[in-house]
């Protein structure tokens, strides 16, 4: 079933707050500002519910956070080298936030925009977004979906959809910082993580990626077997990761990654039919105040971002993120939630 309610006003908009539950239980919150995921509700072990998104308690929040918590994002999911890439022989060059780079999507991405919306049912709701011609000066006249629907297996599913009538990139992830030991249990660093990854993209000191696809094995970034995050950062000089893991080739979909807390037995997992996965343990966060009081501070949380690698438009050898005009972005994301005894 499905509930909609007011969350408040953004840019002149009405925004609303949608409540999706099955008949397990499951409760997943979601707001068409910045298509945010704003609460999923699982139980553990012993069938104890608890909430394993961080974000916050109010829409200011939303708008005021500067974490992209839970949000949708576009036109370009992580970073784009100098904001600049070179398309149909026209070098383009967009709006740069993060030093140097161009980082999902520039100064005012899809996370900070009210979608639109555009269906619902029992089950689901479809967000919109129409991104107009040199927004953050991307080109073509854009407008995306997502779709999210909560199925009876416990499955959150996303499935992404965009059409350009003019040549341009696109690469939507969700950004939502998962703790499946609860939002109130602190780091993540010993939760158990498995990446269905031979390869991973090493970056430079500003993490775009030098180009190389390097096999993960005898690396740091080995999880293709589970292990607990901080099993290997002592062997580096990691504080934590922000690393891109290479899937295979787009539209072929695969279980990606698990993650698996062993003191509520929660357990996640990630499907994805996009070539790559970025996990990152949150090393951004700086203590923003977050639901219910909790203080979102560095590894309490971990994201796993289905998309194309970093820098994908100015890497030949990566595959390409090029979407023509007239052509359907189509690309599908589950979260399956589920226990180990």
């Amino acid at each position: 079933m499905i509930e909609k309610e007011v969350f408040g006003m953004a840019d002149g908009y009405k925004v609303f707050l949608f409540t999706l539950k099955n008949s397990k239980g499951m409760t997943v919150k979601l707001t068409n500002y910045s298509g945010a995921i704003v609460s999923i509700m699982v139980p553990d072990k012993d069938g104890n519910f608890d909430d394993v998104v961080l974000g916050y308690d109010d829409l200011d929040g939303y708008i005021k956070g500067t974490s992209t918590q839970g949000a949708l994002v576009g036109r370009y999911a992580n970073r784009i080298a100098n904001g600049k890439f070179t398309l149909n022989g026209k070098e383009i060059e967009l709006r740069c936030n993060e030093g140097t780079n161009c980082l999902h999507g520039g100064i005012v991405g899809f996370n900070k925009r009210v979608w639109t919306v555009d269906a619902q049912s029992d089950d689901s709701v479809t967000f919109g977004y129409f991104s107009p011609d040199q927004e953050e000066n991307f080109p073509g006249n854009l407008k995306v979906t997502c779709k999210y629907t909560l199925t009876e297996d416990n499955e959150l599913k996303l499935e992404y959809n965009g059409k350009s009538d003019a040549d341009t990139i696109l690469n939507m992830t969700n950004h939502s910082y998962f703790n499946i030991g609860g939002i109130h249990s602190g780091s993540v660093l010993s939760q158990i993580v498995q990446i269905n990854a031979e390869t991973y993209t090493p970056v430079d000191s500003v993490l775009i990626p030098t180009g190389e696809m390097a096999p993960v094995e005898n690396t740091v970034f080995d999880f293709r077997k589970p292990k607990a995050i901080c099993a290997d950062l002592d062997k580096s000089d990691l504080i934590g990761y922000d690393h891109n893991f290479n899937l295979g080739e787009p539209h072929v979909m695969r279980e990606a990654a698990i993650v698996y807390d062993p003191v509520t037995g929660r357990e996640m997992t990630v499907s994805t039919d996009k070539p790559a996965i970025q996990f990152y343990t949150a090393i951004g966060l700086q203590g923003e105040i977050g639901k219910d009081g909790t203080m979102m501070k560095i590894q309490t949380a971990l994201c796993l971002e289905s998309q194309y690698a970093p820098d994908s438009p100015n890497q030949p050898n990566f595959p390409s993120c090029i979407l023509k005009a007239g052509e359907e972005y189509n690309f599908t994301t589950i979260y399956k939630f589920g226990v180990r005894a």
